[in-house]
């Protein structure tokens, strides 16, 4: 199957954030969106598909996920990642930011210590702070072009009594695949203290050749029983809007707590369209996901060699995952306030502050490479001509 992955398509008007939200967010809507994480790419055909013949029936009831979802789901795991589990550890929660929310309440009193490691994404602070528990940093390194976990520093956290680690698997908005060994050192630190982890690996289907993702619960079984995993096909599918993610629990325990906040919330139905689309991705997205790995790893080196041609002043650090592209600015010697207003008011771009991320991230920029190769190529081009008035 062909995918067009140089279409372009006119997302004005549509209620869309990145685009539409423009004003809201930035105070101008004459700028080119190269932030929120979402893409621009067409929506792949077998599930808009799905989600033509369910609305064929015309009746949109109360519904269940089926065995042939939960066998999607079991299927995708096993044929991406190699991660074999079991049907009843999968949870449905309306996103994964919702889910991580969820974990929080379920598995963390009033006060608790949660570990973050920033620069990351910026709504695990919320997820922290706004249920009145205690937001810890073990700040990354960048070192030879990676992020890097500083362990000490962690087991230190862990040892002063924190109760959960929220970590970002790949990592956004750095990029990094954690190997097998990175994963395995944070969780042998976590089960010596006791202290959850909840990984985000909503960019799973994201990675780059030759890196390749490893689920942190796949690791052991005993590591697994200490890991609440989300996942979502929202990301690699562009269908962010359905608001439908899934999170794996092999721990029995854990999976009734968290079930039991869920259905507390009475949030657990999810809707018709999202589970539909999940179910589809996860049979027949194989294919695209290929095709768009290889679409995308072509903008990352057009990134990097307009960049190191034309604008060596701004770095990018390479992403071994995801679709967002890390820019180091800082020898442009500018405040976080000048850098921003750099990008908005003289090269017309919206991208996300690197301050937003957390500490560890002044000085940088965070770029969505998730369109298609002309509309990169303009933003790029824009940066360039505002370069050339400083």
């Amino acid at each position: 199957m062909y995918y067009n992955f140089d279409e372009e398509i006119d997302r004005l008007n549509t209620s869309s954030i990145k685009y539409d939200g423009l004003q809201q967010f930035f105070g101008s809507d004459d700028l080119l969106p190269m932030w929120v994480a979402d893409m621009d790419f067409r929506t792949p055909h077998f599930i808009i598909n799905a989600l033509k013949n369910r609305l064929e029936h015309e009746v949109l009831g109360y519904s269940f996920r089926s065995d042939s979802f939960q066998e999607a789901v079991a299927g995708w795991l096993k044929r991406r990642h190699g991660w074999e589990i079991k049907k009843e550890w999968i949870v449905f929660t309306p996103g994964v930011v919702p889910g991580v929310n969820l974990a929080v309440l379920a598995h963390t009193s009033s006060g608790d210590n949660i570990i973050t490691q920033p620069p990351v994404y910026f709504p695990f602070f919320n997820a922290v702070t706004d249920h009145v528990r205690k937001l810890v940093y073990n700040k990354l390194s960048l070192i030879n072009g990676r992020l890097s976990v500083d362990f000490d520093n962690l087991e230190n956290e862990c040892r002063k009594g924190a109760k959960m680690i929220i970590i970002s698997s790949p990592h956004n908005p750095g990029g990094n695949v954690w190997t097998r060994d990175e994963l395995s050192k944070i969780a042998a630190i976590c089960l010596r203290y006791n202290v959850l982890i909840v990984s985000d690996e909503i960019h799973c289907d994201l990675v780059y050749k030759p890196n390749k993702h490893t689920p942190m619960a796949s690791l052991s079984d005993e590591i697994a029983s200490n890991t609440i995993t989300f996942i979502a096909p929202s990301k690699t599918f562009n269908v962010s809007g359905l608001s439908s993610s899934l999170a794996i629990i092999p721990d029995e325990n854990l999976r009734k707590q968290f079930v039991s906040t869920l259905d507390h919330l009475h949030i657990g139905l999810g809707n018709i369209f999202g589970n539909v689309a999940m179910e589809a991705a996860f049979t027949y997205g194989d294919e695209y996901d290929d095709a768009l790995m290889e679409y995308l790893a072509g903008n990352v080196a057009l990134v990097e060699s307009f960049l190191e041609t034309n604008l060596p002043q701004i770095k990018p650090v390479r992403p071994e995952a995801t679709f967002l592209v890390w820019l180091d600015c800082r020898e442009m010697g500018m405040t976080d306030k000048e850098l921003n207003d750099f990008f908005l008011k003289k090269a017309r771009l919206a991208l996300n502050q690197g301050i937003q991320f957390g500490p560890g991230g002044e000085g940088f920029m965070r770029l969505n490479i998730g369109c298609t190769k002309a509309t990169l190529l303009k933003g790029l081009n824009r940066l360039k001509q505002a370069f050339s008035t400083l």
